[in-house]
């Protein structure tokens, strides 16, 4: 659970963060917007360390899979754009691997 915890708390900053960026670059919002979404980025930045798992590029892979499907999500609920069918299907391959990159058997 602690795991699944950081993924979406690191997801949710990466997609916040880069929103606010977004938000203040493109759409002409106040500096406050770049500031406050350039911290967030930084917290994001520190968050995968809290992981336990042992390798960074395992880690930041399997964030890479939750990422996807964070953002269809914020798009759906934030920005209005209702994901399709193939978004669906695309996110569903992205957590079957992001399953086995965590948790496929080692030696």
């Amino acid at each position: 659970m602690y795991a699944l915890f950081l993924f979406l708390l690191a997801g949710i900053a990466e997609i916040g963060g880069g929103y606010l960026v977004w938000l203040w670059l493109r759409e002409s919002k106040p500096l406050s917007y770049g500031v406050a979404g350039g911290i967030i980025l930084i917290l994001y930045g520190i968050i995968p360390a809290l992981q336990h798992f042992p390798s960074f590029g395992r880690v930041y892979a399997a964030y890479g899979g939750i990422f996807i499907v964070l953002a269809l999500f914020w798009g759906w609920l934030v920005d209005k754009k209702t994901p399709d069918a193939f978004d669906w299907v695309g996110a569903m391959f992205c957590l079957i691997g992001v399953s086995i990159i965590l948790w496929g058997p080692r030696q």
